[in-house]
């Protein structure tokens, strides 16, 4: 079962990162489709944004985070909560536990 952090900010979620972790981020500012993005093995967690995105500053340090993995969830802009769902599904499935 997966667990759901409280809400934090990110720049706190980044500086305290466990080294080893991967962290999945649902950019949704990539082209390619999820499906082509190879996820990466666990301990990982995923990251979905707030409500209008992330800043370009939280954009540019998630691109230069060691640990980010990001992945893309099609063409249209998800709310949170529906993201977070198609992401755990894309793992499950990567991952084989629909196999």
């Amino acid at each position: 079962m997966p667990q759901v952090a409280a809400l934090t900010p990110l720049a706190k979620v980044l500086d305290t990162w466990p080294e080893g972790r991967a962290l999945i981020w649902a950019d949704e500012g990539l082209a390619e489709t999820a499906a082509a993005t190879p996820l990466p093995p666990a301990p990982a967690a995923i990251l979905i944004g707030p409500e209008g995105g992330f800043s370009a500053a939280e954009r540019a340090r998630l691109r230069g985070f060691p640990a980010i993995h990001p992945i893309a969830l099609g063409p249209r802009i998800l709310r949170a909560d529906t993201a977070a769902v198609a992401a755990l599904a894309l793992w499950q499935q990567a991952k084989g536990d629909w196999q």
